[in-house]
């Protein structure tokens, strides 16, 4: 080969080496810094947005009809997935919320008004009216995430909107379904263009690296999408997350409404979600609704049972490799704060990559974008941040906005150990909480009245309708970090009563103001039939003793030095139990029955 020849062929080289370097240079693709992704500017434009539906199938069959249920999905992408041939990661937000919800109908909640362990009329069932069109399932997290380099898909759960099959409120196929649509993003499962038939559909643009995340239901799916063990599913943050539907709607044997919405039960939100094809809709009743949960639920006895444990992703978690960010608030009384701390520890233990954030306030409420951010890059990019020497815990501090946490090395706090409380006397205005245990021989009477809220009963100087014990004066802040728990021993004069407790500071700030963390601190109950075994309670003697032990809601708060710490001890909370009609007497030993507190510093910091 002459020289001639071969300077053509290097000159030939170069130029295509150069001209594909520059189309690599020209290309867009995810930008990081300080271990985030950036908005690439090229990926901004809305109006260039790919987006597209189509129904991925699973492996059940919910709705009974002989075919495979088909999950309905839609995804938005940047056009450099189609024009590019770029591959991204996936965040992916799955909801039974998207084609809209039933009305609350009078009647359409369980009435709380009747004696314990009796039965009520049944309730009036709310239909959904379906709402939505395709292609647009959802427009949540778009306009966060797509910028960023992620593309993002939603998806209607089992019996929802456009998705075929039951909604089950916690049942295998709930899980299962938001497994098919990562199978489907990690080339596993069929996706179709039509929900029978169709052509297939590929997720040729998918990294095979997915991320979840939502907010209350929202946030429960991504828990059980995990608990599967599907590969691909790398990370999720749940954020607020329903993590048992027995802690849900019962609490220690107890039958107990979430905040807000009193009467509510399993069944009811079964019908609030149910908007799937109106065809399917009756004999999914009979079946979900009408046997499976009328038998399960038992609002009789408030007893943990089979099918409490099978709505309960803490019994599930064994397969579970996701890297969890957990969420919460500490003051949320829908979604408890239990929800995640229970999740979290076990996923701790199990060696999974942990973090959980908590803030002060009410139901929801995500992590500052940074942590989800520093999360997602290092699990779905695979950028090594060091997200995983970051601080374990960040907590919001009260006066502090959701934005700004303080980091710790853990929640709880290391720090804190716990510090026991005892009772001295004083019904009906206020006892003794003590750090030194004295024998009084004291027994001190309530007397139930659902008519009097909690907050009421706690300003109340003189009431026999609850006992209250407090602390002296704090002489500095006090810093309470972790689970409070109470042991009560106590006798009623009937078969049955309610048993509610609430932890909170005095005196009480009745400014309209007033911060979520000013008053209550934290709360908890339980049914005392069951104070040997959750699983069955047994009808109270009459005057006899019984001692019941249960842990109130988790908490991380510092309690300015001037208040007091109250222990607020009544029968019915009009919030959040029955109501049986008035005059339930409970007795409370006050030599036998105790506080404890986790605290920073123990009985030094107290």
């Amino acid at each position: 080969m002459n020289k001639y020849i071969k300077f053509l062929i290097s000159t030939i080289v170069l130029v295509f080496s150069t001209a594909i370097h520059a189309q690599e240079a020209s290309q867009a693709k995810p930008i990081f810094k300080d271990g985030e992704a950036q908005i690439i500017p090229s990926f901004e434009d809305e109006t260039k947005w790919v987006r597209h539906d189509l129904f991925v199938e699973t492996e059940f069959d919910s709705d009974t009809d002989g075919k495979p249920d088909r999950m309905h999905v839609s995804v938005t992408r940047p056009e450099q997935t189609e024009t590019e041939n770029l591959k991204l990661p996936v965040i992916y937000v799955t909801s039974p919320y998207f084609a809209g919800v039933a009305p609350d109908l009078p009647g359409s909640f369980w009435n709380v008004k009747h004696e314990l362990g009796e039965t009520t009329n049944e309730r009036v069932h709310a239909e959904v009216t379906r709402t939505g069109e395709r292609p647009i399932i959802s427009n949540s997290h778009i306009k966060k995430w797509v910028p960023r380099g992620y593309i993002v898909v939603h998806s209607s759960s089992p019996g929802t909107g456009l998705s075929q099959g039951a909604p089950t409120v916690g049942g295998d196929n709930e899980s299962l379904a938001p497994k098919a649509v990562v199978d489907w993003l990690c080339g596993r499962a069929k996706g179709y263009t039509e929900a029978s038939g169709g052509e297939k559909v590929k997720a040729f643009w998918s990294t095979r690296k997915v991320g979840m995340t939502g907010t209350s239901y929202n946030g429960t799916l991504p828990l059980a999408a995990a608990t599967t063990g599907v590969k691909g599913l790398e990370a999720i943050i749940p954020i607020a997350p329903n993590t048992s539907y027995y802690h849900y709607y019962r609490s220690n044997g107890l039958v107990r409404s979430p905040g807000g919405y009193l009467g509510e039960d399993i069944d009811v939100l079964y019908d609030f979600i149910h908007s799937g094809d109106e065809t399917k809709r009756a004999g999914n009743n009979a079946r979900i609704r009408d046997i499976e949960m009328k038998n399960g639920m038992d609002r009789i006895t408030g007893d943990y049972n089979d099918f409490w444990a099978g709505r309960d992703y803490l019994n599930h978690m064994k397969p579970m490799k996701a890297a969890l960010l957990m969420s919460h608030g500490f003051n949320d009384w829908n979604v408890m704060p239990e929800h995640s701390y229970r999740i979290y520890k076990e996923a701790k233990e199990m060696g999974l990559p942990t973090q959980v954030y908590y803030h002060q306030n009410g139901h929801g409420g995500p992590p500052p974008m940074k942590l989800m951010n520093r999360w997602f890059t290092r699990y779905l990019h695979g950028i090594e941040n060091g997200v995983e020497n970051d601080a374990k815990a960040w907590i919001v501090r009260e006066n502090d906005t959701q934005e700004n946490p303080t980091a710790y090395s853990e929640y709880p706090n290391p720090e804190a150990a716990p510090v026991t409380l005892y009772l001295g006397p004083g019904a009906p205005a206020q006892g003794q909480l003590l750090l030194s245990k004295t024998t009084t021989n004291t027994k001190e009477t309530l007397e139930d009245n659902y008519s009097f809220s909690g907050a009421t009963l706690a300003q109340a100087e003189l009431t026999n309708h609850r006992l209250l014990y407090v602390t002296p004066e704090l002489t500095k802040d006090l810093h309470i970090s972790g689970i409070p728990k109470v042991s009560i021993t106590l006798s009623s004069n009937k078969p049955a009563a309610n048993l509610s407790v609430w932890l909170v500071s005095l005196p009480w700030n009745k400014r309209t103001k007033a911060k979520i963390t000013d008053n209550i601190i934290t709360r908890g109950w339980a049914d005392p039939q069951n104070h040997s075994s959750i699983t069955k309670g047994e009808p109270l003697i009459p005057g006899k003793s019984y001692t019941v032990s249960f842990d109130l809601m988790p908490d991380d708060q510092i309690i300015p030095k001037g208040q007091q710490i109250g222990l607020l001890i009544l029968s019915s909370d009009r919030e959040f139990t029955l109501w049986p009609k008035p005059g339930t007497e409970l007795t409370i030993d006050l030599d036998n029955t105790s506080l404890t507190l986790p605290v920073v510093g123990g009985k030094e910091g107290f």
